[in-house]
């Protein structure tokens, strides 16, 4: 196990000479260990034990997670005591949800997010857009949901409950009762009659209904009505 020591290296043997006993007697069940520490052997390569993190005390026997390029490091305690987990090369690293970052590394912890390793800290920025959707007369309950198999929430326009609709029994023309917010009537001018003479139809957009949604109405029209066939003309023959 790499270890930093400031003097002392002949030492190492008598630690272990005194540490490590043989045989190895160890736990029958296998410690539990927190998210991003692995197991490892212990410095005695007996027993199976939680490889310490960054910043967590070590010694000859509880050895640091050498995956994430962590040494016990004695530098600040020269008598042996008080050592810490720190990088080898005494870059700044920082630790998030168990795992160790280098210094200026990019990650991501979750598809929402993109951090960056910087000074011992990181930063995030978010990858999922924070818009905000208003209630609208075509979308009057709109709602963010999770989206199975997306990472980011979606906004839906969700379906009014019909059956309460029905029961409010208002008026043609009138307003819901049920609706969120004040409904401002809308509505552009009745397009000509479809036909020349006779009844035809004609049509607007309006949000003059119930639902204070916009919506294509139509209605009978007719312009003129059409002239009389001329009488037929008797055929003598």
């Amino acid at each position: 196990v790499p270890v930093r020591l400031e003097s002392g290296m002949a030492l190492l043997p008598q630690v272990c000479a005194q540490l490590c006993r043989r045989p190895c007697y160890c736990p029958w069940v296998p410690p539990h260990c927190p998210r991003g520490s692995p197991l490892v052997l212990d410095g005695c390569g007996c027993c199976k034990i939680c490889a310490r993190r960054l910043g967590e005390p070590c010694d000859f026997l509880h050895v640091c997670d050498q995956s994430q390029g962590l040494v016990c490091d004695y530098s600040a305690a020269p008598t042996g005591t008080g050592a810490t987990c720190n990088f080898e090369d005494s870059e700044e690293g920082c630790e998030v949800n168990g795992r160790v970052y280098r210094d200026g590394e990019v990650f991501q912890p979750s598809c929402k997010l993109q951090c960056r390793c910087l000074d011992g800290g990181f930063t995030c920025i978010p990858l999922c857009q924070e818009d905000v959707r208003l209630p609208t007369p075509d979308c009057p309950y709109p709602r963010r949901v999770e989206v199975p198999g997306k990472c980011c929430p979606e906004w839906i326009c969700e379906a009014r409950d019909q059956h309460l609709l029905r029961d409010a029994g208002t008026a043609p023309g009138a307003i819901s009762p049920l609706l969120p917010y004040p409904c401002q009537e809308w509505s552009t001018e009745w397009s000509t009659c479809s036909a020349t003479c006779g009844v035809g139809f004609s049509t607007r957009v309006s949000n003059q209904n119930h639902y204070c949604r916009l919506e294509t109405q139509r209605r009978l029209c007719m312009a003129r009505p059409c002239p009389a066939l001329p009488a037929a003309s008797l055929v003598v023959s």
